[in-house]
């Protein structure tokens, strides 16, 4: 597999009180005249609302316009989502568009909690409503702090969903680490979905985190593309495959998605996201400080 960089594709001007810096987690939907890539953005204080850049579809170097506002605003006071919400997965079902999101809850004796929620368009994505007050992907015994869809669709009479799950922090050097892994699901609506779920992708040596797992299907096969971070060495962009999604290998770096010597993403490449259009599989990442400056765009030469 064989990828070409293309750069820098949007980061936010600070012009906007809700959108000061970071484009996180860039979150695709091929729209019939454009990509449209709905990512978190941060205010001051680091609370991310969710807005949208459109892309030209044949060439997403060229930006066509930008959310003046956000279509998804922090939940209200006491909910999961009230320090924060980034977009996930965003798809069209029947008349409407569904975007998965996480929801951040910041803490005192933890950094964070994120949990998974669900909020619906009915404008064509231009806002969104959420589906609940309470998360659509919530705690369980085995996922106390971090339970979140990143990846789901409809296949096979079911929604087959892959997503990051954990339960505790651990100390380095400078702050503490979370620790999650990618698991799977199966939901019957993509609404209700079970307490329990297998895992897919685990940690391997040093790694304290795999998550983002972003999955299509190329063929017969099933590719997740990820991120591997430890404390030693931020997020970098790797994959896997499978036969059937629910048994992975995984592989080793991307030809043409290593860091770059100086530049917005010398230091980590994180959340990456993959959308095929007429013209070419684009993928969209972030890169230094979490998507701090933005977030850029590669192009599949080869599988």
């Amino acid at each position: 597999m064989q990828w070409e960089k293309l750069g820098l594709v949007y980061s936010p001007d600070g012009n906007s009180d809700w959108a000061k810096h970071s484009a996180l987690q860039p979150t695709p939907l091929v729209m019939t005249d454009r990509i449209r890539v709905y990512c978190g953005m941060r205010d001051c204080d680091g609370a991310s609302r969710v807005g949208f850049v459109d892309l030209d579809s044949s060439n997403p170097k060229n930006v066509l316009g930008i959310s003046k506002n956000p279509v998804l605003d922090v939940g209200a006071f006491g909910t999961f989502d009230q320090n924060g919400v980034v977009p996930c997965a965003v798809l069209y079902r029947e008349n409407a568009i569904y975007m998965y999101y996480a929801g951040y809850l910041r803490g005192e004796n933890v950094r964070f909690q994120v949990f998974g929620g669900l909020a619906i368009s009915n404008d064509q994505g231009l806002t969104f409503e959420r589906y609940s007050q309470a998360p659509v992907l919530d705690r369980t015994p085995d996922e106390t702090l971090f339970r979140v869809i990143h990846s789901i669709f409809f296949e096979d009479g079911k929604w087959r969903t892959w997503y990051g799950g954990g339960s505790k922090f651990i100390n380095g050097k400078n702050k503490t680490l979370p620790v999650y892994n990618i698991r799977y699901t199966e939901s019957e609506d993509g609404i209700k979905f079970p307490t329990d779920g297998s895992l897919a992708v685990d940690n391997v040596q040093d790694e304290h985190r795999v998550g983002r797992p972003y999955v299509i299907k190329h063929g017969e096969r099933y590719i997740m593309f990820f991120g591997r971070g430890s404390d030693e060495q931020p997020y970098r962009l790797t994959y896997a495959d499978s036969d059937d999604g629910y048994n992975w290998t995984r592989h080793g770096d991307i030809e043409g998605l290593t860091l770059s010597d100086d530049d917005w993403d010398s230091e980590m490449m994180a959340y990456p996201s993959v959308v095929t259009t007429r013209t070419g599989t684009y993928m969209f990442y972030n890169g230094n400080n979490y998507g701090h400056d933005g977030f850029g765009c590669a192009k599949l030469i080869s599988w």
